[in-house]
């Protein structure tokens, strides 16, 4: 079993009134690099404390954008269950269902209805995945707008990494019949305080978004799936699979002779980037993965600070968005994996910068779907 002091670290966040501290788990593979094995088994023992209790049920996995999508595929992975992810990027031709996540710097969350509306008539629970339960306020939003569009039948159940729901907050959850689940629960309380005694003393990198002068080799693999739209466990393994045959054909080389591999992920897509970081190490490499994100966190010089050195960069998803990435290990290889299609050369130009002052060779991989 899992402990807080393994799974909590307390970062500052930047510039948010409604929540000033971020719980960053060094395990999960979003802001910190981990050996990708840590994280698959963080994951998956997540969906054995839970999944026996619905084998009789036809589920529905819900990942949430965009800390917990990589959590939310491995449940559903394991589960063998449909799969759909929250987003906050726009997916070509859709409708959606929105509801809020109000303590986060980016508040609008949504769902593609007409995915939702497919498979709703088979399902009889839906799980949502979180990475950490606060208040449960986000939940109970998305709850209200599925009872309101598809009406009561339907059960709820939700699982985590981290609950710090304090007890008003679980008798509510119990009053409307939604089971909770997770595998460690911290009060948050206290938190705010030790935030506030950050020293922002950590590196910031200012963000370049001039053209790299020796272009990166770059891979294009068709075939990927987008769970932004909805799946299943085993497809989304099995493209997986695939997605890393490919990589492998085309980089055998490059693979072999590298002792130290990054694999990073982009911003809401990270299980796929995990998946070819876990293969990776399998061949022997010392290989980590983490993701960019939207999260602005302060950085610490101090080492008992979880994040020291934060990159700026522009999103690979939309040139007008300031993402990050922390703490960038060095490699004699980084892959990075992602389902932009390009069209955002200032995010590509400030990624691939950001990663020349840490990597010896960079390879760009694109995993793209057909929509």
């Amino acid at each position: 079993m899992y402990t807080e002091k393994e799974l909590i670290r307390i970062a500052k966040r930047e510039n948010n009134q409604k929540r000033n501290y971020l719980l960053v788990n060094p395990l999960q593979g979003k802001h910190i690099p981990v050996h990708p094995g840590e994280a698959l088994c963080l994951f998956r023992r997540l969906a054995d404390s839970f999944l026996d209790e619905y084998k009789e049920e036809r589920l529905l996995i819900i990942g949430f954008a965009e800390t917990a999508t990589a959590i939310g595929a491995a449940v559903a992975v394991r589960a063998g269950a449909a799969y759909i992810q929250t987003t906050r990027e726009e997916v070509p031709d859709a409708e959606y269902l929105y509801f809020s996540e109000e303590h986060s710097h980016a508040t609008e969350q949504k769902l593609v209805r007409s995915e939702v509306s497919r498979v709703i008539g088979q399902t009889e629970r839906i799980i949502f995945v979180e990475d950490e339960l606060t208040t449960g306020k986000t939940i109970q939003n998305i709850i209200r707008v599925l009872r309101q569009t598809y009406g009561g039948r339907i059960k709820f159940s939700v699982a985590s990494l981290l609950n710090g729901m304090d007890a008003q907050a679980r008798r509510a959850y119990e009053e409307q019949g939604i089971r909770l689940h997770y595998l460690v629960w911290a009060s948050h309380e206290g938190y705010g305080a030790l935030a506030d005694r950050c020293v922002p003393d950590g590196f910031i990198v200012p963000c370049n978004t001039q053209p790299v002068p020796e272009p990166v080799e770059e891979l294009i693999i068709r075939e990927g799936v987008n769970a932004r739209r909805m799946t299943d466990g085993e497809s989304y393994e099995q493209a997986c699979v695939r997605l890393w045959e490919e990589i492998y054909r085309n980089l055998s080389g490059q693979l072999a002779e590298s002792a130290k591999v990054l694999v990073l992920g982009t911003e809401e897509f990270m299980y796929p980037a995990l998946y070819v970081a876990a293969q990776t190490a399998q061949l022997g490499a010392d290989t980590v993965c983490h993701a960019t994100t939207r999260s602005p966190v302060v950085v610490s010089g101090k080492a008992d600070y979880p994040l020291h050195v934060r990159y700026e960069l522009r999103s690979l998803y939309d040139r007008e968005r300031v993402t990050y990435v922390y703490d960038l290990s060095a490699c004699d290889l980084a892959l990075i994996v992602t389902d932009a299609r390009g069209g955002s050369a200032p995010g590509e130009h400030s990624l691939i910068r950001a990663l020349k002052q840490t990597s010896q060779r960079i390879v760009l991989v694109r995993w793209l779907a057909d929509d």
